[in-house]
């Protein structure tokens, strides 16, 4: 099961830092993956990370977003910088690039 947390209420230009924690699996050896979901809108692939931390981002969020592992806490994280109203959604944390997996996510909200 994945959970991630760290989201909240942040001014645009704010910061936050995402965790995504797995029970019962370990991230070690598997590509992670971030996807969101805004109101109205279907779910998006945000960004992966590969087991050997090869990065990948969506145009929308590259240089501003971060992914990043911890394989001695067993934990994905991605923070956020420079956010956005556009940036508004539920994020989620999945082990397949559908999102399939995913479980519990964090509602992030950007105001103007």
């Amino acid at each position: 099961q994945l959970q991630a947390s760290g989201g909240g209420l942040v001014q645009f230009g704010g910061s936050l830092r995402l965790s995504c924690e797995a029970s019962e699996f370990t991230f070690n050896g598997r590509w992670v993956y971030w996807l969101r979901q805004a109101p109205g809108r279907g779910l998006e692939r945000i960004s992966d990370i590969s087991p050997d931390g090869s990065t990948n981002y969506r145009d929308s969020v590259k240089g501003r977003f971060t992914i990043y592992r911890d394989n001695a806490k067993n934990m994905v994280y991605l923070q956020m910088n420079s956010l956005k109203p556009d940036d508004t959604a539920v994020y989620y944390c999945a082990r397949d690039r559908q999102g399939i997996s995913r479980g519990q996510g964090t509602q992030v909200t950007v105001s103007s």
